[in-house]
């Protein structure tokens, strides 16, 4: 079984957490995470390049000039692409989508071996809880600078929390995820991960009973 240190709200050390070798003792999988994070990022993906066909734009509603006579060619529209303020040919439509497909069992594993990987780096530190009347930055990052964390820290907690999420939201450098929320995309991108004790069952729950 993997274990990490694990503190109090105090900073001191409480001892171990043991975590399940089933979601933190995975191989390493450097492409099954790459594909997972490329999904990730392309499902957030808007489509806001738009741009209008000739049918769309303003203008045009009369010939531009006769059919015969003048030694032009000859111009339905002043809407056409190869005109100046005409539609475009083949450009961006907002409705595109960028979305992409992976399966359950692959995405469950690359978050597996994301979250591996970071006890092995020695990244994941387990805290014992936090207990505060009501929301206070100062003294959750105070908390906080008390941990051997690194930069950016993603704090899972094991479900809804008022106090600690207020706390937080205003820290540049700090983030609250649910534990049944955490995802690649967030792992990639915080150096150190706190995990609170009672968010491990909740993992567990959700990524294993639901295989």
């Amino acid at each position: 079984m993997a274990k990490i240190d694990l503190y109090k709200q105090t900073g001191e050390k409480a001892g171990e957490l043991t975590l399940p070798k089933e979601i933190f003792e995975v191989e390493f999988n450097g492409d099954l995470i790459h594909q997972a994070l490329i999904m990730q990022l392309a499902n957030q993906r808007p489509a806001t390049a738009h741009t209008k066909t000739r049918g769309e734009v303003n203008g045009g509603g009369r010939k531009p000039y006769k059919q015969k006579g003048t030694g032009n060619a000859r111009q339905g529209s002043i809407r056409s692409p190869h005109f100046k303020g005409g539609g475009r040919v083949f450009g961006p439509r907002n409705v595109r989508n960028f979305s992409k497909m992976m399966p359950k069992s692959q995405r469950r594993q690359a978050l597996f071996s994301a979250l591996s990987e970071k006890v092995r780096a020695k990244e994941i530190f387990g805290l014992e809880g936090y207990e505060m009347a009501k929301p206070k930055t100062k003294e959750f990052a105070t908390m906080i600078s008390k941990l051997p964390v690194q930069r950016k820290v993603l704090v899972i907690i094991p479900g809804k929390n008022t106090v600690i999420q207020k706390s937080a939201e205003n820290l540049p450098n700090i983030k609250t995820i649910q534990a049944n929320y955490i995802n690649i995309q967030d792992l990639q991108r915080f150096k150190s991960v706190v995990l609170f004790k009672d968010a491990v069952d909740v993992i567990k729950k959700t990524f294993l009973s639901s295989k």
